[in-house]
């Protein structure tokens, strides 16, 4: 969200000094100097007609829980799927690809995944983990707050879900529509009917807003379509909007939300820090047990629903929050204030987590924020347009994103989708680096604090190196990345990974011209990539 939690908070800059969150550094400040338009250049290329399996290559359910995987797979249809190994508890819908049930005991099974159509068939390894973690790779999914704000409706929550499919972003791994603020009712804006109402029932238990007549058949719709769905609140009395929050009806709400059938949890700070600082003083530091506090009780609440929730911490990484977030059950928490629609936002919340890859592992992930490419209006919902984000820059976004293992929620409006932004999120060589089982989070390796220039790399499961050369500065740049900073010897192959192209077979170094703001992602490995 952006401006409207004030209501909570006053400001994120005041956060930010409140909590020492990391500085911008100079290099996310310099202003820019004015830039001809760039072209919006398509490298990713047209997808196969033969079958490829995409997304996920491991999963990670609780025993007894219900599981929902839908096989991502590009290719001509109508395709058809099957599964080696299925353990029992478990079915494959052949014409879907959706695979359903619930696994009573914990273990590991190594699955082999198949698509098959008129043209060729697939197949992919593919392991399904039972037991107490979840949420092994980053969530990619949708967030209605960039583009919809205070103004989301059950409607445009429908349209969404509808557009990853009927776009075919379902088809590369595209998963989660999750819900931000204002499906609750909200006592402040009296004016507005639509938001008013009884708050709970008469057990305590959470309703919704007139825009969401039914909870339970929007998220049903959503699982009808293979997808997951994802609900908002706050720790605090009241949301970020001012909409009713959790504070003392966490474990109703816990379990409101899995009778209703919701997949993910953002649970917003808000107004819980009238509660952590009742005196209310700025230039306070709270204590770490304090800033723990909330998400312990929610996890806790979360641990009795008979249903596996992702548990995404929102509270601007104050605290240091990626020290521990995983000591509260947290799947991912955000790192920053909110992102907004140009460079220095981009730069300072994405370049920022440098030195935090010993916290991310799998199931526990940095989120710098959502994504902001496509048609935004980051959270108003009344002046949608294009990202002001260069094509260059949106480049190195997903890049940047990718290579950090953070959570992929997008922010714009998907039944707005052009050629270009299609392109930016079906890449699916691309893709992969975010969802690499290993689940590591990309290391500075290199830095030229004069030329603004940076490589950042990130082990991968099968032994090769996804490694993004950035360039922060206003002119082109030459970067290199030399095999000494990556800890490897010997001849590697280097792939372009947005053109899906082999370059060449290298020794001791890498060497490319990088466009300004722009980035190149290439992977090393030691065979020819296929």
């Amino acid at each position: 969200m952006s401006s409207i939690r004030l209501h909570a908070l006053q400001t994120i800059s005041a956060i930010a000094s409140l909590f020492a969150i990391s500085p911008i550094s100079t290099a996310q400040t310099t202003p820019t100097t004015p830039q001809p338009p760039e072209p919006a250049v398509i490298l990713t290329p047209k997808t196969s007609p033969k079958p490829r399996i995409n997304g996920a290559r491991i999963f990670g359910v609780r025993p007894g829980h219900p599981f929902l995987y839908t096989i991502a797979a590009t290719g001509d249809r109508p395709m058809t799927f099957r599964a080696d190994r299925l353990p029992r508890g478990l079915t494959l819908d052949s014409q879907t690809g959706r695979i359903t049930g619930s696994l009573n005991k914990e273990g590991e099974t190594m699955v082999t995944l198949h698509a098959r159509n008129s043209v060729g068939d697939a197949s992919r390894k593919f392991k399904i983990v039972c037991g107490p973690l979840i949420g092994l790779t980053p969530a990619m999914g949708w967030n209605s707050w960039n583009c919809f704000g205070a103004a989301v409706t059950a409607d445009k929550v429908k349209a969404a879900a509808d557009a990853i499919v009927k776009s075919g972003l379902i088809n590369h791994g595209w998963t989660y529509v999750n819900i931000d603020d204002f499906w609750e009712i909200n006592p402040r804006r009296v004016n507005d009917p639509t938001l008013q109402g009884p708050e709970r029932d008469s057990e305590g238990r959470i309703l919704s807003n007139p825009r969401f007549p039914d909870m339970k058949g929007l998220a049903d719709y959503v699982h009808g379509l293979g997808l997951k769905i994802g609900i908002y609140s706050s720790p605090g009395p009241f949301t970020c909007g001012g909409c009713i929050g959790s504070y003392q009806h966490e474990e109703q709400d816990a379990q409101r939300y899995a009778e209703w059938g919701f997949d993910y949890l953002k649970y917003d700070w808000c107004s819980y820090g009238r509660i952590a600082n009742p005196n209310g003083g700025r230039g306070v530091q709270l204590a770490r047990d304090v800033l723990m506090k909330p998400y312990q009780v929610m996890r806790a609440a979360l641990d009795k629903a008979p249903r596996d929730i992702i548990f995404s911490l929102c509270q601007y990484g104050m605290g240091n929050v990626w020290e521990w977030g995983k000591d509260v059950g947290g799947n991912c928490w955000r790192t920053s204030g909110d992102i907004t629609d140009n460079w220095r936002s981009l730069s300072g919340n994405g370049f920022r987590l440098g030195g935090h890859e010993k916290y991310v592992n799998p199931g526990h992930f940095d989120d710098p924020d959502m994504m902001v490419v496509g048609v935004v209006d980051v959270g108003r919902g009344v002046n949608l347009h294009p990202t002001r984000l260069t094509p260059n820059e949106q480049y190195t976004h997903v890049s940047l994103w990718c290579l950090l293992a953070s959570p992929l929620l997008l922010g714009c409006d998907l039944t707005q989708l052009d050629d270009f932004t299609l392109s930016l999120l079906t890449n699916d060589e691309v893709l992969d680096v975010n969802q690499d089982p290993l689940g590591r989070q990309a290391s500075r390796i290199a830095q030229d604090t004069m030329k603004l220039t940076e490589v950042w790399a990130k082990d991968l499961e099968d032994g090769s190196k996804a490694v993004g050369l950035f360039n922060r500065s206003d002119d082109e740049a030459t970067i290199a990345v030399k095999w000494s900073d990556l800890g490897i010897t010997g001849r590697w192959w280097a792939r372009d990974l947005w053109r899906q192209a082999n370059i060449a077979r290298l020794e001791g170094q890498y060497e490319a011209k990088v466009p300004r703001h722009g980035v190149m992602l290439i992977k090393l490995s030691r065979r020819k990539p296929e």
